[in-house]
């Protein structure tokens, strides 16, 4: 993700800090190969081993941003924090420039990932997001509430972070804390901190806005709700009490009211299922239940018809992001989320109980998240690429537009037209997809590693492993893999595919070396 990051974003002037573990081999192997390749780019090791914490981690960030400036007497003006698994937009970092100069905290909205209808967990976060981003937050931005961070695609002012690090012994961030995102939302409001959230805007690739996968099935949608209902009820609670301006005590009753509210709506769903039936059975002729008292009735009339209104409010703001298709069973992925909410709060009160009981931390348990490595979201044009590298000017680039066979592809056409080499090609398409281009030193070719993969996988497409490393095997390929191909190939092997881009040329030397023993 971090490669792909690098080759979309429509801006220049910032460095990344990748915090890493080091205990994490494969990972500490990953950030030094991209911190060769992209100046850019820096390595912040935690001392310790991990995992720990996000806030720990970020905290240790921190400490390496200021190291940094320290040793190149410069200093950053914002601070933008992602995770490993996030796609940015490329307008993100300049969207949030321009907010910065009168916000000491902005956030860029986040949506998952567009994923089939049929998985209703990762469905059910598209719903809660596009709702949540589209109607509660405006909403509580427009009354004056505080702003919590979602811990992605926020940027910080410098100040206000030093200030955060002031009040906590020099760190940005309370490690010990499950939520810290949440945290220091709250906490930069305290202090009078300017925050803003970012409305959903679209351009010609989509909403603006840092995109992801979620969890996709229901254990690891517990585990993840379990760390929010801890961290952001549970210890907001036990952190803050209720000691907070008049107007925010309000909000902090809807960050917290999922306690009993998580609890119940399994319960109300129940009887909802019940009452559904029995209205079925009897031909649709509705039959009142036996020594119910007529404001119970109305009350529960009512509250049916607020739950309608408030589903369809959901459907409507999913609708406007993954479209209807997509909305049409929000309604009925309101009942799996109650489920998987209610699961989640009885486990973070088993949790938060074991804690306080056997005096020990609470573990901060890293939610599993699918790297969409190879998805197309966010890729800016070939073409712009080109000409931002100075390879074609934008009248040629216009003309092939116009000009090209329907079909055939640009680069294969502009090629073709003489306008471009192949060599031009493939490092636009590097820049493009963030996947290294070139032949790798002889050093790193292995004739043992050529055959790790079935032969047949490897002529379908067109790949060839030339090296394994530590959990890894490295393959050469003329094609950009899309996700067909790289899931076809990673089920064929336990260790984790990494791609490497040749031209065709470059492809045929390298077979004819580390295929000669087969060929023979």
């Amino acid at each position: 993700m971090l490669e792909h990051n690098l080759s979309v974003l429509r801006y220049s002037n910032y460095d990344v800090f990748v915090g890493v573990y080091p205990n994490d081999e494969l990972t500490m192997r990953a950030v030094r190969d991209a911190a060769e390749r992209h100046p850019r780019v820096h390595l912040a090791v935690v001392p310790h081993d991990g995992p720990t914490s996000k806030g720990d981690c970020l905290n240790w960030i921190y400490r390496r941003v200021v190291e940094y400036e320290a040793q190149l007497e410069v200093r950053f003006d914002i601070v933008v924090t992602h995770d490993a698994e996030d796609l940015m937009h490329p307008e993100s970092l300049r969207l949030i420039n321009w907010y910065a100069r009168d916000y000491d905290m902005v956030q860029i909205p986040v949506l998952p990932l567009p994923t089939p209808r049929r998985e209703f967990t990762h469905g059910l976060y598209c719903d809660e997001f596009a709702e949540f981003q589209q109607k509660d937050i405006p909403v509580r931005q427009m009354l004056g509430g505080f702003l919590p961070s979602n811990g992605v695609g926020t940027g910080f002012a410098r100040a206000a972070l030093d200030h955060l690090a002031a009040i906590r012994g020099g760190r940005i961030c309370d490690p010990s804390c499950l939520t810290e995102d949440y945290e220091n939302g709250f906490r930069l409001h305290e202090l009078g901190a300017n925050q803003i959230f970012v409305p959903i805007r679209w351009d010609s690739a989509g909403p603006i806005a840092t995109r992801e996968y979620f969890p996709r099935s229901f254990r690891s949608a517990v585990r993840q709700r379990t760390r929010w209902v801890t961290g952001i009820a549970l210890q907001g609670w036990q952190h803050h009490g209720w000691r907070a301006p008049g107007r925010q005590i309000y909000w902090l009753w809807r960050d917290r009211k999922g306690l009993v509210g998580n609890l119940l709506s399994p319960f109300a769903n129940s009887i909802f299922l019940y009452m559904l039936i029995r209205w079925a059975a009897s031909d649709g002729r509705w039959q009142p239940v036996a020594h119910m008292p007529l404001w119970v009735a109305r009350a529960s009339a009512s509250t049916l018809l607020i739950s309608a209104v408030q589903a369809w409010i959901r459907a409507a703001c999913c609708a406007r992001v993954y479209g209807w298709p997509m909305a049409i069973l929000s309604p009925v992925r309101l009942f799996w989320g109650n489920a998987i909410n209610g699961v989640a709060t009885v486990s973070a009160l088993g949790q938060f109980a074991a804690s306080a009981l056997c005096r020990r931390g609470l573990a901060w348990n890293k939610t599993d998240h699918a790297y969409p490595r190879y998805h197309r979201h966010g890729w800016p044009p070939l073409g712009e690429i080109l000409v931002r590298m100075q390879s074609c000017s934008r009248e040629d680039l216009e003309a092939a537009l116009r000009t090209r066979p329907a079909g055939r592809r640009l680069g294969e056409y502009l090629v073709s037209r003489r306008l471009l080499t192949e060599d031009d090609i493939y490092r636009a398409l590097s820049a493009q997809s963030g996947i290294t281009f070139g032949l790798p030193p002889a050093t790193d070719w292995n004739r043992m590693a050529a055959h790790a993969l079935p032969l047949e996988a490897l002529r379908k497409w067109n790949a060839l492993p030339y090296r394994i490393s530590v959990g890894q095997i490295h393959v050469l390929t003329t094609n950009v893999p899309s996700e067909e191909m790289a899931s076809d190939l990673q089920r064929l092997s336990a260790l984790q595919i990494c791609f490497r881009l040749v031209r065709p040329a470059q492809f045929a030397l390298a077979a004819a070396e580390l295929l000669s023993p087969v060929i023979e």
